[in-house]
């Protein structure tokens, strides 16, 4: 019994420490014009334009610049959906990578920085949370430029904005710093309208597979049915949720335009 309390003790202060802020995020501008650079990015992916030239200016920024010119949360989340999107995009048609490696291995280079799918999703943008841990536990140690890059406060939306190149993944959109938050909800409504069973008669509504991987992230089961509720505008607190499979069938280039 006295081990698993100090387990725990350690487990806890370990994540105290994970929620203090780091020295490095600035509280200037927001960088408009690096921002852009990862739309762009994205933009040539669709295309089917070359994209090395700014794969270079992207890898080439200064890492202090990159920290300081995601100024916000906002910048952080435009940015890193869609380096995240033109990036398995990138990696797994042009460079035919697959899982796990291309969600595990260090492929991506922004800022001077070497950086994986994974640091990009678990790391910046759930700010540094387990991957595997349904949300519940942080990461260790991230790492401090993770944790200078990463977002102050974790957004679900951004589930519904991330593509891995599954058919059961939500669609590529471009997100704009101007717009972002309008189109995180666009894209959570969107999603969940179209993925969403309900069954009134038993009282079942089947949901991504998504929102259990991440729960934590969501509210547990009673934020998911207060998500719910909020997009799809029914009562689902007297409902029992279910979770589909998730089709990993290959399906590249699913942008919503």
């Amino acid at each position: 019994m006295k081990w698993i309390l100090v387990i725990v003790g350690l487990v806890l202060v370990i994540w105290v420490v994970g929620l203090l802020p780091v020295a490095g995020q600035s509280n200037k501008e927001p960088d408009q014009k690096m921002i852009a650079l990862s739309g762009k990015l994205l933009l040539q992916v669709k295309m089917d334009e070359p994209v090395d030239s700014l794969r270079k200016a992207l890898a080439t920024i200064k890492t202090d610049s990159l920290i300081s010119g995601l100024a916000d949360d906002g910048a952080r989340r435009t940015f890193w959906i869609n380096i995240y999107n033109a990036y398995f995009q990138i990696l797994a048609t042009k460079e035919k990578k697959t899982r796990p490696a291309i969600f595990e291995e260090k492929l991506i280079t922004i800022g001077g920085i070497n950086l994986s799918l994974d640091q990009i999703e678990h790391g910046i943008l759930r700010r540094y949370r387990a991957k595997f841990s349904l949300g519940y536990l942080p990461q260790f140690f991230p790492g401090k430029t993770i944790k200078q890059l990463a977002v102050s406060k974790i957004d679900y939306r951004i589930h519904f904005a991330l593509n891995c190149g599954a058919t059961s993944c939500p669609p590529i959109a471009f997100y704009d710093y101007d717009k972002i938050d309008k189109q995180l909800s666009i894209a959570a409504s969107s999603f969940l309208k179209t993925d969403t069973k309900i069954n009134s008669q038993k009282k079942i509504v089947m949901v991504s597979r998504i929102l259990q991987w991440f729960k934590a992230d969501f509210g547990g089961n009673k934020g998911v049915k207060i998500i719910l509720e909020k997009y799809l505008g029914e009562d689902f607190s007297e409902y029992s949720l279910k979770f589909k499979e998730y089709d990993w069938t290959q399906k590249m280039k699913n942008f919503d335009s």
